[in-house]
């Protein structure tokens, strides 16, 4: 259950004058001013948000029928935070699925005592607690696929700022970071974290260093600021 001060992943679901109108992931759904959307003046309010956009809102209030969400309010700690542990609920359902015949039933014996991001991480560190909830024979499959993906997921990154003064400041910026090569997190403040995943180290950061020249390159094209923090 969702609380005041939460920060949530929510999508967005539709847009009426300047409002906006979310679900929130799993607990229900809320709605957000225009003035919680971004700080200043806002000339286009489909840059930040348009129907079945994924964003990280913190929850301002819960009023009977209304839950109140802020977007401008949350961090960039918190955003990475959200959907960092998104992604672990993703793979461990994932990886659920393929070693149980009744998964749904698992996550929610699961779910009693743990959030799923969290059982993911206690069960890499003490594998004991997996028997929990699995019969022996789940119990040794689902450890072989935590094994094998231990083995294959390797990730390497970096952290850019990039700035524009320019009036098309936003869709320049879209444009600079559009690939499909790397995985790209806003942080807040103009910063972005660049990260690439797979099995060898050399190769992602050979394939991080050519993602980075590209944007690099189209971000001089188009005059922004951009810099890349050195490892």
């Amino acid at each position: 259950m969702v609380k005041e001060d939460d920060v949530v992943l929510c999508t967005v679901k539709k847009i009426e004058g300047t409002t906006v109108f979310l679900d929130i992931e799993n607990d229900g759904e809320g709605s957000m001013v225009m003035s919680e959307v971004a700080a200043g003046r806002i000339r286009n309010l489909r840059e930040y948000v348009f129907p079945n956009k994924k964003i990280v809102c913190k929850i301002l209030k819960i009023l009977p029928g209304n839950v109140q969400l802020s977007l401008r309010r949350v961090t960039g700690k918190e955003r990475e935070s959200v959907l960092e542990r998104n992604k672990k609920e993703k793979t461990i359902k994932s990886m659920l699925k393929t070693a149980l015949k009744n998964p749904e039933k698992t996550i929610e014996k699961i779910k009693t005592k743990y959030e799923l991001w969290q059982f993911l991480d206690e069960a890499k560190t003490n594998p004991k607690i997996i028997s929990e909830f699995m019969s022996e024979e789940e119990t040794q499959i689902f450890q072989k696929i935590i094994a094998e993906k231990k083995e294959k997921e390797k990730t390497a990154k970096r952290l850019i700022t990039l700035k524009s003064n320019s009036e098309s400041g936003l869709y320049d910026i879209k444009s600079v970071l559009e690939t499909k090569e790397a995985d790209i997190r806003y942080l807040g403040s103009s910063k972005f974290v660049v990260s690439v995943t797979g099995k060898d180290f050399k190769d992602l950061n050979i394939k991080l260093n050519k993602t980075l020249a590209e944007i690099e390159d189209k971000a001089k094209k188009k005059k922004l600021f951009i810099e890349i923090k050195e490892k």
